[in-house]
């Protein structure tokens, strides 16, 4: 969250900056614009705009589909996720069509675009749409891929940078209008973040294999849930309570028992049932057969 909010003040200063300035160009913005007219072979250009073409349409909306899916195990979780993930980007380009009637930024001149554009330029359309896609999409690989993550989390990233640089190699925005749509995008993913942990936790925590209250929290010992239900009185491990006396305890592999564990409504939980010591019966010593 603090990352969401960081990406929020800075948005807002350039923003305002942008206001200030009504609109005209930025730190390095015309530097990268003439240095962009100056290296444009025709085969950079149309590999940037194939590149460009899959920050808007169909795609993006793909991508943060698959990762929904991505995200669910079973069919109603991949639904609800992908539904969820959709839900984000469409807010996302909502609220940020709203910052650019509102800024009203100009882009560069006609002359100068590679590609079609509309609309207003701050922030970048295509950049927040990628970027925004790229983050649910790395977050989705990063939960669920076996192997191979952070190859694949980095080429969904570079994917995601790439995007708004050919805007600005394209000629039809500012430098300063993509760097808007990564903070945009970094804002926009902190606060859908925070919203679905607070307003969801349970389904959040089943998603990330984290603490909660459901099945995942009964099993790492906090003492509610199913645990709480099957062995009432039992306090989890961690918890810092004595169990009762005279009740059984549930007890680690480490200390030292090997029963069997006595029943399997705890999958992946090793344990034994050990009497507590007020309830041990003496046993009376053997008789010597040898004194008969």
């Amino acid at each position: 969250m603090l990352g969401s909010l960081v990406a929020f003040v800075l948005l807002v200063l350039l923003a305002v900056t942008v206001m200030v300035q009504g609109g005209g160009t930025l730190f390095g913005d015309r530097d990268l614009l003439e240095w962009s007219l100056a290296h444009r072979p025709e085969a950079v250009v149309t590999l940037a705009r194939v590149v460009t073409h899959t920050g808007s349409g169909f795609v993006p909306y793909a991508l943060v589909a698959l990762a929904g899916c991505l995200l669910g195990r079973t069919a109603r979780q991949r639904i609800l996720a992908a539904a969820a993930c959709l839900v984000c980007l469409v807010t996302a380009q909502a609220v940020r069509f709203s910052v650019m009637a509102l800024l009203s930024r100009p882009r560069p001149a006609v002359a100068h675009w590679a590609t079609d554009a509309g609309h207003w330029s701050f922030p970048s359309g295509h950049t927040t749409t990628s970027a925004v896609t790229a983050g649910l999409l790395v977050l989705a690989v990063w939960i669920r891929a076996p192997r191979g993550r952070s190859a694949i989390a980095a080429a969904v990233g570079c994917w995601g940078v790439l995007v708004g640089l050919t805007r600005v190699y394209l000629g039809v925005h500012w430098f300063s209008d993509v760097v808007g749509g990564w903070l945009f995008a970094a804002w926009w993913l902190g606060l859908a973040a925070y919203a679905v942990t607070r307003f969801a936790p349970d389904a959040c925590a089943e998603v990330l294999r984290g603490e909660g209250t459901g099945v995942r929290g009964a099993l790492r010992g906090d003492g509610a849930g199913v645990r709480g239900a099957l062995l009432p009185g039992i306090p989890g491990p961690g918890s810092g309570a004595e169990p009762a006396r005279g009740k059984v305890e549930i007890a680690s592999e480490s200390d030292g028992c090997d029963a069997p564990p006595p029943s399997a409504a705890l999958p992946g939980v090793e344990c034994h049932v050990r009497a507590a010591e007020a309830d041990r019966i003496p046993v009376p010593p053997e008789r010597d057969v040898s004194q008969r």
